[in-house]
């Protein structure tokens, strides 16, 4: 492996400018340790190194005369499957859109461009961002670089791996209930989820849109805070979307003492390992020996937080799938003579087994009958808990709990549907409250795997997050 693909973004501009290496020779060796590691990590479904030299080289040119572009000119990244990217294979991994080739470009693949930044490559990923193991993927296999016989988490596994393996400076994915955070905690790198409207999602293919962004994934707090700044604000194309009023990060708290909330009930949830229990009562107390101020707090049960998120995921996402009909997108069941049949061939063939049961979820939750009885009162207790969410967010700077239940499992399927769910215990409050959540490096476990800590802020408090981060990447 070539050192130079171990560096921060910061050092990389550094060395950039400074002409101790070029944006080809980065890149090249980006591409070299892709072709070293693919045959076991396998993150990538396709790779884009042709263009990204002809990036490189344009970069480059900029570089020498002078007129870099910013912190991420000439810096290669990777990109997950879901989001739109002009002429190159977009799939969600999915034989649905195995072949789709996009007119157009998302909103952050452009901002990227702009800024100079290489793509290497799209990341594998759960089929359609269902799934928590990237193992629900119609395209290929991702395993955690860490130890390969472990699952890089899902359903952004692929984005996560590929920074942990060092095969992208940084990625991005998309985080719906965690899907950023939890593969982030599993392969041991930072994970982010920003608040809901900080960066466009315009062109990143839907699953649920009310809990659907655009998440982060990197070595370093300073690393996410330079993707991040490059990403936020207004997109007319997204209505959704908002100003930051902080977008240098620059009005971070620092004179006063923190104060920190626990969520007791996430540590002593039953789904809580030992191991990762001991480890944030470890975050806990080196934050209270930095001067932070800890206090408990109490959320609403997980157990609803889950089955709300569960409705309510699933109901816009079969809305959201239901344009796949072979027609207008999608595989089509050419040889099928009567629409409906061509409808129910061509779905039926095109999505796996898990999207294809969230859409029967999704819709049967949605049915005139069953609609008051479960999805109102999902959007009931959604509403009960960003209200308790925001209210403890007055009261302290942040809160903190697990990123996730356990350190990685075991590769397929080694846990129940339910054992699955239950591993974005401590992720889908921040997604269900539209909140900025930040998955921290933090211990191991007995065979060596990451564990990691979540901080939630309140909105638009991503700076006090990235702070916090830097804290712990000091220590460690």
């Amino acid at each position: 492996m070539s050192e130079m693909i171990k560096r921060s973004l910061a050092e990389h501009r550094r060395a950039l400018d400074g002409g101790e290496y070029t944006s080809v020779e980065l890149t090249r060796a980006y591409l070299d340790e892709i072709d070293r590691r693919e045959g076991v990590v396998g993150a990538y479904l396709t790779l884009n190194a042709e263009a990204a030299l002809k990036s490189a080289t344009e970069a480059d040119a900029r570089i020498s005369k002078g007129v870099a572009r910013g912190a991420l000119d000439g810096i290669p990244y990777a990109l997950k499957d879901n989001f739109c990217t002009k002429g190159l294979r977009t799939t969600c991994a999915s034989k649905m859109l195995e072949h789709f080739i996009p007119p157009y470009d998302a909103s952050v693949v452009t901002r990227l461009n702009d800024a100079g930044a290489i793509l290497l490559g799209k990341l594998n990923m759960d089929e359609f961002a269902m799934g928590s193991a990237t193992e629900t993927s119609a395209l290929g296999v991702t395993r955690n670089p860490i130890d390969p016989d472990r699952v890089p988490g899902g359903s952004s596994g692929g984005s996560a791996a590929a920074v942990a393996a060092y095969e992208a400076a940084f990625s991005l994915g998309s985080d719906t209930g965690g899907s950023v955070r939890q593969p982030a905690a599993f392969c041991g790198v930072l994970g982010m989820k920003p608040t809901y409207g900080a960066i466009s999602r315009y062109g990143m293919i839907a699953m649920a849109s009310s809990l659907d962004c655009v998440g982060l994934v990197t070595h370093t707090a300073d690393d996410c805070g330079a993707v991040l700044s490059c990403l936020m604000g207004v997109d007319e194309r997204d209505t959704t979307t908002v100003a930051h009023p902080d977008p240098s990060f620059k009005s971070m708290k620092k004179d006063a003492p923190l104060r920190i909330a626990v969520v007791r009930e996430l540590l002593e949830d039953e789904a809580v390992s030992l191991e990762v229990r001991n480890s944030t009562e470890e975050a806990i107390g080196l934050l209270r020996e930095c001067g932070f101020e800890i206090g408990e707090v109490s959320l609403p049960s997980p157990d609803a937080a889950l089955a709300a998120y569960c409705v309510i995921s699933a109901a816009e996402a079969a809305s959201n799938l239901a344009r796949y009909d072979g027609i207008r997108f999608g595989h089509c069941a050419a040889t099928e003579k009567e629409l409906l049949s061509l409808y129910a061939k061509g779905r039926s063939e095109g999505f796996g087994s898990e999207v294809k049961r969230r859409i029967l979820f999704g819709t049967y939750m949605m049915t005139e009958d069953k609609r008051v009885l479960y999805y109102d009162r999902a959007l009931e207790a959604r509403a009960r808990i960003r209200e308790r969410m925001l209210q403890i967010l007055k009261q302290y700077d942040m809160i903190l709990t697990p990123t996730t239940p356990t350190s990685a499992f075991r590769t397929g399927g080694s846990l129940t549907p339910m054992q699955r769910r239950r591993a974005d215990l401590c992720a889908i409050y921040a997604s269900l409250s539209g909140l900025p959540a930040l998955s921290v490096p933090f211990g191991h476990d007995k065979d060596g795997l990451p564990l990691a800590i979540q901080l939630i802020g309140a909105h638009f408090c991503e700076g006090l997050l990235l702070q916090t981060a830097k804290l712990f990447e000091e220590v460690r």
